[in-house]
């Protein structure tokens, strides 16, 4: 997996690798290469409900806090030509994103979804309370994260921009430079930096922002209070909060993309089968009979 500089990334949004895998709060999503989508976990508010789905290109599920019983039980489609799709709960209006045009890449928080434009605008649906969809101003941005009450934006020059609640310090990202890719926890946000080293922010009761030491990583996934990255060599690493064996991923092998729910981690290895640890409660780490999942690719 080669790194994509900043400069190389200048509104090239279509490039960057799209996220064929995705963790909710009591679920996992995954992209199959004929462009339909797979579910397994909690579906009482009708977030696995993606079998009709086609001509989808990146799925997202996101992460909550624990303690959020349905704050993030959506899942969100990327259409082929662009447009969007969305099953789930719906009382915030964050599965109103139907006639979104243009997008080239979604993201999940609680209770919203994040769009990102082909121009490098992004637009926003969803709860609002702390500012966290206040995103219409932003411009040459090509990726977006979303954490509980906050939203990060990439710019194509390398630096980072942020809204939403930052009582943690989460949205103290505004010196960050040479970022290649981002992402954002429940109170905590993680930039991937060019050289492979990570860079974080925020909350830290768990240590989920103890990631000084990593180095040659690739990509990045957050939980609710724990961090994931992918190395070059295909083996994971992960710290923060482990109280259902989420972090257990120090035997992983030949993992080409991770993504990461509240409290379980999903890995899709090299040959298209899927692993997961962490919490199971509903059925969300049930993956291993998972076989085609589409790679990753630009």
């Amino acid at each position: 997996m080669d790194y994509i500089s900043p400069k190389e990334a200048v509104l090239k949004v279509k490039r960057w690798p799209k996220d064929t895998i995705a963790a909710g709060r009591r679920h996992t999503v995954v992209l199959k290469p004929d462009g339909t989508v797979t579910a397994v976990g909690d579906n009482k508010l009708g977030q696995c409900d993606v079998s009709g789905w086609h001509d989808i290109v990146a799925v997202a599920a996101g992460n909550v806090h624990m303690a959020t019983n349905t704050g993030n039980a959506h899942t969100i489609g990327l259409i082929s030509d662009g447009t969007v799709a969305g099953v789930g709960w719906n009382k915030h209006d964050q599965c109103d994103v139907n006639d979104w045009r243009d997008i080239v890449a979604v993201t999940t928080g609680w209770r919203r979804t994040i769009g990102l434009k082909s121009d490098g605008t992004v637009v926003a649906v969803g709860r609002n309370n702390d500012g966290e969809c206040n995103v219409s101003g932003w411009h040459d941005i090509v990726a977006v994260a979303a954490g509980d009450w906050h939203t990060i934006g990439l710019k194509s020059d390398g630096t980072v921009t942020a809204v939403g609640n930052n009582r943690y310090r989460q949205c103290n990202i505004s010196d960050w430079s040479n970022i290649v890719a981002i992402a954002a926890g429940y109170l905590h946000t993680i930039g991937l930096i060019s050289d492979g080293t990570v860079m974080t922010v925020g909350l830290n009761k768990h240590d989920q922002c103890n990631v000084s030491g990593w180095r040659d990583i690739v990509a990045i996934a957050v939980g609710s209070n724990h961090t994931i990255g992918l190395k070059s060599d295909g083996t994971v690493v992960a710290v923060g909060w482990n109280e259902y064996g989420q972090c257990n991923v120090c035997d992983w092998r030949d993992i080409v993309a991770i993504a990461a729910g509240c409290a379980h981690t999903v890995g899709l290895k090299s040959d298209g089968t899927v692993v997961a640890v962490g919490d199971n409660e509903y059925g969300q780490c049930d993956v291993s009979s998972w076989r085609g999942i589409q790679l990753p690719s630009n």
